[in-house]
Formats: structure tokens, sequence, C-alpha cells
């Protein structure tokens, strides 16, 4: 009798544990569901919706949101708790990162300065081309050029890019500009027409109708914007609270945003990956 009723009790301790087994793989695959809230820098509304889009696709029970907002307006969001993940186009200042925040750099963005390709001059440092976007110099020659009028072109208020190479210059609402353009592409199109023109477009979308110049002597490309050497370029950063942690929805975005899954989507985004 007493073997018996150790078979029995052998038998469903086994049943018992098959059943766990079988519930605790279930959970382990069960598919991820949730929101995932980012707010803030108007600048990586390229990347971050190509990361979303994909991320949405490959996990159906996930809503994403990005809210374009500014860096500063995403930054703040996460410090009150209304967004999981804040976007910045720079980093965080010390009072930010002193009041509980941390940054993790997603990608760094490369901001070409380019002109006519009729245009002899090939190399600018930083100074000499703040001195041009702010008319301290006006004429090609003042730069080794020819004699020819400086024509400035640049984005519209508000844009990401003109956002970028300004903070980067010194040259906040100090810009000369003779055109306002509201396309990378039509910066491309307006300087590569007028010889005597200077523009600035994100390095991927550079074409050979216009001539990147050289800052310093460093030509802007991927490696050298991700060594730091070509030096008119800008982070894109994921901001986070320090304490705490994100809900299993937003962690695995943050995770895939930085993985080498995401690299291609990163990249067709204009921008270079961080790691």
């Amino acid at each position: 009798m007493k073997k018996l009723i150790c078979i029995a009790l052998s038998a469903a301790l086994a049943l018992c544990l098959a059943a766990c087994g079988g519930t605790e793989k279930q959970e382990a695959g069960a598919a991820l569901s949730g929101a995932v809230s980012t707010d803030g820098s108007t600048s990586m509304e390229k990347v971050i919706g190509g990361l979303g889009e994909m991320f949405m696709e490959t996990n159906s029970g996930i809503t994403f949101t990005y809210n374009p907002t500014g860096s500063g307006s995403g930054i703040k969001a996460v410090q009150e708790g209304r967004c999981d993940i804040g976007l910045a186009s720079r980093s965080l200042k010390a009072e930010e990162a002193a009041s509980g925040l941390t940054e993790t750099v997603l990608a760094y963005d490369g901001i070409a300065v380019i002109v006519n390709p009729e245009n002899p001059v090939s190399d600018l440092d930083v100074a000499t081309i703040a001195k041009i976007y702010t008319s301290e110099i006006t004429n090609w020659s003042e730069v080794g050029g020819n004699d020819a009028e400086i024509v400035l072109i640049g984005r519209e208020a508000g844009s990401g890019t003109r956002d970028g190479f300004e903070s980067i210059t010194g040259t906040e609402d100090a810009c000369q500009y003779r055109q306002e353009l509201t396309s990378t592409g039509d910066v491309i199109t307006a300087v590569s027409q007028n010889p005597g023109a200077i523009g600035y477009a994100s390095v991927a979308s550079v074409k050979d109708t216009v001539k990147a110049l050289t800052v310093a002597g460093v030509a802007p490309s991927n490696e050298t914007i991700l060594d730091g050497s070509y030096v008119i370029q800008r982070p894109f950063v994921l901001v986070t609270k320090a304490e705490g942690s994100l809900s299993a929805a937003a962690q695995a975005f943050f995770d895939y945003a930085l993985s080498a899954d995401a690299h291609e989507i990163i990249t067709a985004a204009g921008v270079v990956p961080a790691n």
C-alpha cells in the first residue's frame, strides 16, 4: 500500500513539474505588449520614427509614440514622468544629469558645409564659417576664393539641421541668410545652381552636384564623425531616469535601438550609429 502511495505521489509531482515547466516556457515566449512613449528632439524624428515603426512591426502588441517637442521639453518630460524615454540632440547639461537623469548616445549627426563645385575653396575652419554666416566675411576672395559675393543658404527657423549647425558654430540668431529653405534637398539644389553659394546639409544627403568642404582639414564621413575629428556634429541621445527601471516594453525598445539590428535603420536616417 505504501509503495502504491509513493508511486501515485511521484506521478502527481511529475505532472505538476511538467505543467509548471510548460507555463514558464509559455510566459517566456509570450508576445511583448504595452506602450512605449518618447518625447523630445525634432531633429531625431526620422531616426526615431524608423526605429519605432520597425519595433511595432516585429512586436504587434506594442504601441509606440513620438512627441516632437524639442530636446529641452523631452528632457523635462522624462523628469516629470510624462514619457518613458526622452530624446535630445545634445548632451545633458550638468544640472540635468544632477537631477537624476542619464544619457545614452544612440547616434551622431554630421552636418556638411557645402559649396558649388566650381568654387575653388575646399577647406574652412569653424571660426571662419561662423564669420561667413554672420556676414563678417562677405566675399570669397577673403578666404582664398574668387572675387565674388558669398550667398548664404540655410534652413528655415525650427529646422533641426539649422539648430544643430548654428549651435555648433555659435551663430544662433546671428546668421544673415539670403535664402531660408524648407528641405535639405532644396538647400543642395540652391547651392548647386549658384557658384557663390554656401549651405549646409546632413552628410548622408550630400550629392555630387555640390562639394562638401573639409573643416579644419577633416572631411565629413562616418569614420570622422564617429571618432569626433569632424567637429560639426552632435549626439542624438536617449534620456532616462538614473534610478528606477523602464517598463518591459520600453526596455525592449531601448535595447533594440542600441543593438546591431537597428544599425541599418539608423544609417538610412542619415546618422551614424554610436555602437
